[in-house]
């Protein structure tokens, strides 16, 4: 359960005397019963804040719901954690002092050096490459650590056993990622600093829960006694955490925004236009309309990486339903995704030098390249279409089976060390640049602070020189109405005209130093816009992934990528997808959503942050359809004595693709 403020929250039970067909309100991720509307309301409030914790990665600043999700993720992970490898990897955690990153650092590099007994990887040989199996781990206290090693047939059948090193063997990656064994070390232990193991845990693997001598010293008192205080004041602990919970429901006030389900129409609320539907002209299924987005949007933002020169969605729709085999833009983009794992060195090149292929891939020889990465995945559904693919009729496979084989290659090339390694690096210099906006943020912070105390300073000297001048006005009132001694009135006079000067030149200066501020303003606001849009630009250009701008009431999600000019439109239940192509229909969506529930909020946040470019790029797009709209209503007013030449379809636009990026 998600905790709060690090602690367990515990839920509410529901009422004893509660009837069947009472009206109750219910939470609908905690399944709570409630009778009283403003009780209820107050719960969904604490949990809608940003103050929970997931319990199993430790996670912060969370929902109540989306760290319910995240412990969710995490026990999905534990469950992908090899068996076999359970016990080395707990031995291993067991009273370590080492922070949690520096222990999953060590783990997973201790076994990826050593191999485990009845593991299957393959082993070189003669100079060539053979499938072997791990029989016995000879550890002769020498630096590099020998293996008994069965040698395989194509049958997995033992033809002979031999003793090798550690460098003769290709070791594969670890089966799961450092994510994973993160959520099991959380998942295994009771506490950090050291990590103990839950006794259940320890007990099954006979794993010692005594704690080693050189660690009992840097454990201090008050842990020890920990537990014993905990048991001792469990009860007054209980009580006071009770009071702790009601105290924090009846100090939180209902405000605005609110869970959007949960929002009542009101006297002050705006005019909402109707939300207009989205259009659905899909060429492929609808339940192939989310792949087709994702494959689609990972080419064309990795295309560089890839060697593969980017195409429009129109065009990879098109070329996804055409029969032909050949397509060029198809070929291209399968052969782009199999060159980058040929070039990672992993199993997938292994098979290759087994059946001697040439690293080069072309027109001809592709569907030889994608037999031999379907046959390496061993997937049935795959399986079935080889002899299809074989044949040369690779464009008869329906559409599910083509952007299903599109997937599988996506999901091994974001796998592989290059694809890694990139995305690192795009990480680190995202990180940089946004440190970088952040630092010039404070640094535009502070120069408004000194502009406006230059503004109050100059503004302070004017003050002073208006009090010059209202003393020489009543000077020269004075001479007028009494008749004094001539020279005390000039001698007054003269040290009046002084002040005056000196007030009038400071005048001058004041201005001149306050037109000079608004000068400097001016020029720095457009030089900071422009140094924003740069650095916005450059972290767009390290691309990561695409992420939903948001979603609305009903839990629709909302999607924009970057080379198409349309808000598509995901349904809650993944089944339904649509979009929004024109700027009169993003304005009624923006129109419609209701500020009050917090998810629609944040959904026309994003789209008034990107506003200027969706609308920007639909016109841009709907004045070229005009356009040729245009230009084909004009050639067919022509005359039929006027033979014009054909005009190409637009739908086949795809089939002069050529790959500009491609290496020789």
């Amino acid at each position: 359960m998600p905790l709060l403020k690090r602690k367990p929250f515990s839920l509410l039970d529901a009422p004893d005397d509660l009837k069947p067909e009472e009206m109750v309100f219910q939470i609908r991720f905690t399944k709570e019963i409630f009778r009283d509307y403003c009780e209820y309301l107050k719960r969904i409030n604490l949990y809608r804040q940003r103050i929970w914790t997931c319990k199993s990665t430790g996670k912060s600043n969370l929902t109540y719901e989306e760290a319910l999700v995240s412990e969710k993720q995490a026990n999905e992970k534990v469950q992908q954690f090899p068996k076999e490898l359970m016990e080395p990897v707990l031995r291993d955690v067991q009273f370590s002092m080492l922070p949690l990153r520096d222990l999953v650092g060590s783990i997973a590099v201790k076994l990826k050096e050593r191999l485990l007994v009845g593991t299957e990887i393959y082993g070189r040989k003669n100079n060539r490459i053979y499938p072997c199996k791990i029989v016995k781990v000879i550890d002769e206290e020498v630096e590099k650590t020998q293996y008994q090693v069965a040698w395989l047939d194509k049958d997995k059948k033992v033809t002979e056993s031999a003793v090798v090193s550690g460098e003769d063997l290709i070791k594969k990656k670890l089966p799961f990622s450092r994510d994973v064994l993160k959520a099991f070390v959380r998942e295994s232990t009771c506490r950090s600093a050291p990590w103990v193991l839950h006794d259940k845990l320890a007990l099954k693997y006979g794993i010692s829960t005594n704690l080693p001598k050189e660690l009992t010293n840097k454990i201090s008192p008050k842990r020890k006694h920990a537990k014993k205080d905990t048991d001792a004041n469990n009860g007054e602990c209980k009580r006071k955490k009770l009071n702790i919970d009601a105290d924090i429901e009846d100090d939180l006030p209902i405000k605005y925004p609110i869970d959007d389900l949960l929002v009542r129409p009101a006297a002050d609320d705006p005019v909402f236009v109707a939300r207009p539907p989205p259009t659905r002209d899909f060429k492929v299924p609808m339940e192939c309309v989310g792949d087709l987005l994702m494959i689609w949007d990972f080419c064309c933002c990795y295309s560089k990486l890839l060697n593969l020169s980017p195409f429009s969605l129109d065009d990879f729709e098109n070329a996804i339903c055409y029969k032909d085999s050949n397509i060029v833009l198809i070929v291209e983009s399968y052969s782009a995704l199999l060159r980058l794992l040929i070039k990672d060195d992993g199993d997938y090149f292994i098979a290759l030098q087994k059946k001697k292929r040439k690293p080069k891939i072309s027109l001809v020889t592709w569907t030889d390249y994608m037999c031999d990465f379907l046959e390496l995945v061993g997937n049935e559904e795959f399986s079935s279409h080889l002899s299809t693919i074989k044949r040369g009729h690779y464009g008869i496979l329906n559409i599910h089976a083509k952007l299903a084989i599109f997937a599988q290659l996506i999901g091994e090339a974001l796998a592989c060390n290059m694809m890694r390694e990139k995305l690192d690096e795009y990480i680190e210099e995202r990180k940089a640049l946004a440190a970088e906006k952040r630092g010039e943020a404070i640094e535009q912070g502070r120069k408004r602070r000194e502009r406006k105390e230059m503004v109050k300073a100059a503004l302070n000297g004017n003050e002073i020189n208006v009090d010059a001048e209202q003393h020489h006005t009543s000077v020269n009132s004075g001479k007028k109405q009494d008749k004094t001694s001539e020279k005390h009135v000039n001698k007054v006079k003269a040290d009046t005209d002084v002040m005056i000067a000196s007030g009038k030149n400071s005048i001058v200066k004041g201005s001149k130093k306050l037109m000079n501020v608004e000068k400097n303003k001016t020029e720095d606001m457009t030089n900071i816009k422009e140094r924003k849009e740069y650095l916005e630009r450059e972290m767009e250009k390290r691309f990561i992934r695409t992420n939903p701008l948001g979603k609305d009431r009903d839990y629709n999600r909302y999607w924009y990528f970057r080379k198409d000019a349309r808000i598509f439109v995901e349904s809650c239940d993944n089944k339904q997808w649509g979009y929004y192509a024109t700027k009169p229909e993003l304005d009624a969506l923006m129109g419609s959503l209701n500020e009050k529930g917090e998810r629609e909020k944040a959904l026309k946040k994003q789209l008034e942050k990107r506003y200027n470019k969706i609308s920007g790029e639909m016109q841009k797009k709907s004045k070229e359809a005009q356009r040729i709209q245009m230009e084909e209503e004009a050639a067919l007013r022509r005359s039929s004595r006027v033979r014009a030449p054909p005009r190409e379809n637009p739908a086949r636009a795809f089939l002069k693709y050529v790959n500009k990026l491609k290496e020789d």
